[in-house]
Order: structure tokens, then C-alpha cells, then sequence
């Protein structure tokens, strides 16, 4: 089996790719900025006696989009994809009132984490329907379900995802091919970091009383995006983070 991730270059994405690693799975893994990431992450693949590459793709430059599953399928076809990178615009929780927020910032968002991730879909679905298996898992966030202050954008466009999902699922359905979102909520991955307290409030407010980890959501995207996923496609999966409706308390 051979999958490709986008934005595996850290946090979920580099966790994921791990753990793919780790049942036998070949992993490609595209990187935007962070390539000698991306190196080492590659390498942590291969000690789990499988292949790994890396290879670059910008959501926000969709001519980068095509030859990046190009060269992972030169490496061998591409039976999942998980469908991680994104563009996380520059408007923080809180920092500007929604009238503010310009046109540019709803154009990008929608251009790179909408149109960047069909784009991305178009280019593997075909070789999913000739092999007629495949497995597709669009990684969205909690902050479009419940809504934070500020970053509208960014919000809207993971929403966006599932109603992607929901189309491609009746779709590819009769080809063998599911498809699924994963949601994450906030997610401790260091990549960005959160004061102590607010993060022990967060735990509190979800039922196991502690917030997932970037291990949690690949345990939850390798199931979805395996054989071990039989006949599960069209659905939001939440993990645990999301249960307390966390961001309202940051």
C-alpha cells in the first residue's frame, strides 16, 4: 500500500505518515516551506523498513499540485490520500471583528484549502477508479464546527471539506473508493504552542479530560484510510478534542 500525505513535513501530518510507516505502508509526504523536515521525517520511515520520499506541494500554487502526485505515483500508485496541508491565513482568535477581515483573506483561504484539496482529489481519483479501491481522508478542524472570533476564513473553508466529502463519497462509492473527514480539535502537536493553564481549561471540558495528541488523529486517519476500513465513507469523524466544544474557552 502506498499513501500519500500532504503537509507530513510535522504535527499531524509527520505523525500520521509514522504511523502508516509503521503497518508496512509506503509513505510519500509533501512539505511547503519545511523540506529539511520533511527530510527527517523520510528517514524515520524508512527505519520502519519502508519506503519513503518527499516532495513538494504549495496549496496556494495550485501549478505545484499536479507534478507533486506525479512524482509520488512515479514511485508507485497512490491508493490513499490523506488530504492534511493547509493554509492557516493570518487572522488570530479574537484579533479582528468579521466586517474587518479584507476579500484577499477569504479569496486565499478558499483558493488553497478548497480549491487547492479538489485539485489535489482530481489527481488520484483516476487511478482509484481504474484500480477500483482507494481510500481518501480529508483532515478538517474543529473551529468550523463550533466557531471561534476571528479567523472566519479559515473556518469556512474546512466546512467546506465536508460537503466535498459528501459529494465524492456517492460518487466514488461504486468504484471501491471511501471517503472521510477527520476532525481534529486542538490537537497538542507543538506546533503551536498554548499556555499550560489554557490547556489543562480545554482538557477539562472534554469527557476523557485530556486533549488528543497528533498520535491520536493518525490512529483515527489510518483506520479511515485502510483496508481495515470496509465500508465506512461520507461520515465526520470527531476526536475527542472536539467533544467539549473546546475553542470557545480560549
Amino acid at each position: 500500500m502506498h499513501v500519500l500525505i500532504t503537509g507530513g513535513s510535522s504535527g499531524i501530518g509527520a505523525a500520521t505518515a509514522l504511523a502508516y510507516a509503521r503497518t508496512g505502508a509506503d509513505v510519500t509526504i509533501t512539505y511547503n516551506q519545511g523540506e529539511e523536515r520533511a527530510a527527517e521525517v523520510v528517514k524515520r520511515i524508512e527505519e520502519a523498513g519502508v519506503r519513503g520520499a518527499a516532495v513538494h506541494l504549495d496549496l496556494e500554487d495550485h501549478a505545484t499540485i499536479a507534478p507533486a502526485v506525479a512524482r509520488a505515483g512515479a514511485i508507485d500508485t497512490v491508493d490513499a490520500l490523506v488530504a492534511n496541508a493547509v493554509r492557516w491565513g493570518n487572522i488570530q482568535p479574537g484579533s479582528m471583528a468579521f466586517e474587518d477581515v479584507p476579500a484577499a483573506e477569504w479569496s486565499a483561504a478558499m483558493h488553497a484549502n478548497v480549491v487547492g484539496n479538489a485539485l489535489l482529489v482530481q489527481e488520484v481519483l483516476p487511478g482509484m477508479r481504474r484500480r477500483r479501491w482507494g481510500r481518501i481522508v480529508l483532515v478538517s478542524s474543529g473551529i468550523g464546527e463550533e466557531g471561534v472570533p476571528g479567523p472566519g476564513p479559515y473556518g469556512t473553508a474546512k466546512m467546506a471539506l465536508h460537503g466535498m466529502a459528501r459529494a465524492l463519497a456517492w460518487e466514488a462509492g461504486r468504484d471501491g473508493i471511501l471517503v472521510n473527514v477527520a476532525v481534529a480539535g486542538l490537537t497538542v502537536t507543538g506546533v503551536r504552542p498554548f499556555p499550560q493553564d489554557v490547556l489543562d481549561r480545554l482538557a477539562a471540558r472534554t469527557p476523557s479530560r485530556r486533549l488528543s495528541t497528533a498520535d491520536d488523529m493518525a490512529a483515527l486517519i489510518v483506520f479511515l484510510g485502510s483496508a481495515a476500513n470496509h465500508n465506512l465513507t461520507g461520515e465526520i469523524i470527531r476526536d475527542g478534542s472536539n467533544a467539549g466544544r473546546s475553542a470557545h474557552a480560549i
